[in-house]
């Protein structure tokens, strides 16, 4: 224990080395299905999110923060174009790596939102960088290695890379610990997990094919709602 202590970062190291694991379990279970198999895991994998998103979005105590914030930074993400970014650099990706990285945005996109989303990133980063043992974060690497496996099967490839954003948003929570922490309080980490779980449902809808919500665009939306938390509640 006092070895992995020592490690700067270990827990989001860890958490990171989880989820690239269990998403190469996944592809390599993803490998032995036709591809008509792999409708159902995809739409079974839509509802699993638009169901996770839904719990964590009902659990707020201040909706108009909620509102809010989507709204807010969706104009903010429109302006900055996150998504179309975002999506261009998967495109050159794909074209470079060819059929092995294909449909490699939704994956790499609903991975990414579901580990980054909750408050366990949050707390368990405040954890380590505080000074206490990241368990927090270990248990979280375990449960998000456990999904990568799921995810992975169903959506391929991109699961790998939602390990690099779950590595620099924690590690960059745990760094700055000790400054984020007090603007962090339960009211803000709570509606900024409530904001958080109505894009995975936008995550879930597309995934559905029902349309095309462009939820990369809202993220700013997460700092807006810790933000109106420390303004008005």
């Amino acid at each position: 224990m006092e070895i992995m202590t020592a490690i700067p970062l270990f827990g989001s190291i860890a958490n990171a080395a989880f989820i690239i694991c269990g998403a190469l379990i996944g592809l390599a279970v993803r490998k032995k299905l036709p591809g008509k198999m792999l409708e159902l895991p995809v739409q079974g994998m839509a509802i699993f999110v638009i169901s996770l998103g839904l719990s964590m979005s009902i659990k707020t105590g201040q909706p108009l923060i909620v509102i809010a914030s989507i709204a807010a930074g969706s104009v903010i993400g429109e302006l900055l174009d996150i998504e179309g970014r975002l999506e261009r650099g998967c495109a050159a990706l794909e074209s470079r790596i060819g059929d092995n990285a294909k449909g490699f945005s939704a994956g790499f996109i609903a991975a990414s939102l579901i580990y980054c989303t909750g408050s366990m990133a949050v707390l368990g980063s405040f954890e380590e960088g505080l000074g206490g043992y990241p368990s927090l974060l270990l248990a979280k690497g375990l449960i998000d290695g456990l999904t990568s496996i799921a995810i992975a099967a169903s959506l391929g490839f991109g699961v790998i890379f939602a390990s690099v954003p779950v590595f620099l948003y924690q590690g960059a929570l745990t760094l700055a610990a000790g400054w984020i922490q007090p603007f962090m309080s339960d009211p803000a980490i709570l509606e900024m997990s409530a904001t958080g779980g109505l894009m995975l449902v936008g995550i879930g809808i597309n995934l559905l094919g029902l349309m095309k919500i462009r939820v990369m665009n809202m993220l700013p939306g997460l700092v807006i709602a810790v933000v109106l938390v420390q303004l008005f509640i």
